[in-house]
């Protein structure tokens, strides 16, 4: 997918006349940190290539008019900004006119309305936040062609979280569209969800690459949940805070948990907490370890990671371990982790140049040997937040 094809798209459907401004949101992918969102800690992630592009030109009317290349087979979705109401029937451009009404909640109401036209190539089910990069597009294009100029790009990421939960209905932590906002080419975003701040560390992976391993396993429904987890945190949490005054699981250093552990007298919630303690705690070490240009800690600490992600919080499957365990096995690997919310979905390598036909090509075929599955690869570059294109770009 390019911008040239979007806003080819764009002239096909809509005509070519009028100030049509073009625009791009990077994907996310999460390098460390998962599961500490919701529990008040850090989370340590990357803006990559692969992303959503959008054309957009203001009307002079009050009607909206969506168009995804994507879904081709939806057509053109029209609508009015004076109604801002979540269809079933809407899919997708619901992610967008949330995003429109949550600017008009705050105050930022357009003039009128627009046309938009959108494609992307995030591949679906891999958990490189294609909602995130919509929403976060989406706010970059109202607040250029709208003149909102007060709105920052942070706001941007909460008005984009925002309209996620409260107007599509999904459950979603704020850094995704954090990264997808204020990623920046060549650094990763350690993202304080407790103070809704960021920080940047240099990612130089020299003869390396980040590659993304999609295992094709999409959560099963009959599996256990996010919910569950957040569920099971709560209660740790309430155990600890009868013998100390934390308002999170992230607000205990590593010596604090081990020394009131014992207080939740639950094998499994304590497995829980501990994921949470030690792995917030792991990612502000990975800062360190990047500010020392030492990719070879921050590689173990991703290995870590991955195992406690994999034994005290349980959320990854038979399918990703595979993948994790036929990858650190290539010479050339520095590391693999599972990445994103679980219980499915992709790995995240650290890979040598030289090894990468080699990790493809070893993983493919045992991978489906074993499985049945035939995994997808990804090579990522890690590049800026949200931004206008021009073709040049």
């Amino acid at each position: 997918m390019t911008i040239k094809e979007v806003l080819a798209k764009f002239h096909e459907l809509f005509g070519t006349e009028g100030e049509i401004r073009t625009f791009f949101s990077p994907g996310r992918v999460n390098l460390m940190g998962d599961h500490t969102d919701y529990n008040r800690g850090y989370n340590f992630s990357c803006a990559v290539t692969y992303g959503t592009y959008g054309a957009i030109r203001k009307r002079d009317d009050r009607k909206l008019r969506f168009y995804s290349i994507n879904f081709e087979g939806a057509g053109v979705r029209e609508d009015s900004l004076d109604n801002f109401r979540p269809l079933k029937d809407r899919g997708w451009a619901n992610y967008m006119k949330g995003v429109m009404w949550t600017f008009d909640q705050n105050g930022c109401h357009m003039d009128t309305g627009c046309d938009i036209v959108i494609g992307g190539d995030i591949p679906p089910f891999s958990g490189l936040s294609s909602s995130g990069s919509l929403e976060v597009l989406t706010g970059f294009m109202l607040r250029e062609i709208y003149g909102f100029a007060e709105i920052t790009d942070v706001d941007i990421a909460k008005f984009a979280n925002y309209a996620e939960c409260h107007y599509t209905g999904a459950n979603s932590t704020i850094t995704e569209q954090y990264a997808c906002a204020m990623g920046r080419a060549e650094n990763a975003l350690l993202v304080d969800t407790k103070r809704l701040s960021c920080q940047y560390a240099p990612l130089k992976l020299g003869d390396n690459q980040i590659v993304l391993t999609n295992s094709m396993v999409k959560h099963r429904i009959a599996g256990p949940t996010i919910e569950e987890r957040f569920r099971e945190c709560q209660a740790a949490l309430k155990k600890i805070q009868t013998v100390i005054n934390v308002d999170s699981l992230c607000a205990l250093s590593v010596d604090q948990f081990n020394s009131v552990k014992d207080v939740i007298m639950d094998e499994t919630l304590t497995k829980r907490a501990r994921h949470v303690v030690y792995e917030s705690q792991r990612t502000i070490q990975a800062v360190s370890a990047l500010r020392a240009n030492n990719l070879a800690r921050f590689a173990d600490l991703m290995t870590a990671s991955h195992k406690s992600l994999r034994d005290d919080y349980e959320i990854s499957c038979d399918e990703i371990n595979l993948l994790v365990d036929l990858a650190v096995e290539i010479p050339g690997v520095l590391c693999s982790r599972i990445t994103g919310a679980g219980f499915g979905g992709c790995t995240v390598s650290i890979v040598s140049n030289d090894a990468i036909p080699d990790f493809i090509k070893t993983i493919s075929r045992s991978y489906r040997k074993q499985t049945r599955n035939k995994a997808e690869f990804y090579i990522v570059e890690i590049v800026d937040g949200a931004r206008q294109l021009t073709l040049e770009n």
